[in-house]
């Protein structure tokens, strides 16, 4: 089932007109949880499932014109947002789409709305691109979209965190002499 949703996504975006990559997108600054975000794409690479982005969509985010060979997490909610962190594979092609989409039928058509975002490896905000049954675009990184991209970052980091905890030592506990028998000082 995860499958089926994963490749939803690629497919959705897939739509994504060719001339949007003409669009000069700026990046947003870098954000204080990039050593947190490495930690997720680190997981992703070892934990996630092996899958591919179509051609025509490895272009459009500027990730090459071949297939990209990507690792992925999905998680998938009660009401059947499928939030997913795919990663690039391809050593020569840095990329990171983190996405929230849910996938909706109509009659005999099955499509996906949400949004996802295309970032690297420091955790910088590329391109925000919306999809929904017409298709998919390139929205501008406005205030809004990169609060809500933030949001989402957040969400991977705390089911990294949740799934690979990092437990710090603890002290071991204080014995008093008493305790093992040493002699108590009266006055």
């Amino acid at each position: 089932m995860k499958r089926h949703y994963s490749k939803s996504l690629f497919a959705a975006l897939a739509l994504i007109p060719a001339a949007l990559l003409a669009q000069n997108l700026a990046p947003t600054p870098h954000s204080a949880d990039q050593a947190e975000l490495s930690k997720v794409e680190e997981w992703v690479l070892s934990q996630g499932i092996a899958e591919s982005i179509a051609p025509e969509l490895a272009a459009i985010l500027g990730l090459g014109s071949d297939r990209l060979p990507v690792k992925l997490k999905a998680f998938r909610t009660s009401d059947g947002t499928n939030f997913a962190f795919a990663v690039s594979t391809n050593p020569k092609q840095e990329g990171i789409v983190i996405s929230v989409l849910k996938t909706m039928t109509d009659k005999t058509e099955i499509y996906s709305v949400g949004t996802a975002w295309l970032t690297d490896r420091s955790g910088t905000l590329r391109q925000t691109i919306a999809v929904d049954a017409s298709g998919a675009k390139v929205l501008p990184n406005s205030s809004r979209r990169k609060a809500k991209f933030k949001d989402i970052k957040a969400f991977f980091i705390k089911k990294r965190q949740a799934t690979n905890p990092t437990t710090p030592l603890s002290p071991s506990p204080r014995i008093s002499p008493t305790a093992v028998g040493g002699k108590k000082e009266i006055k």
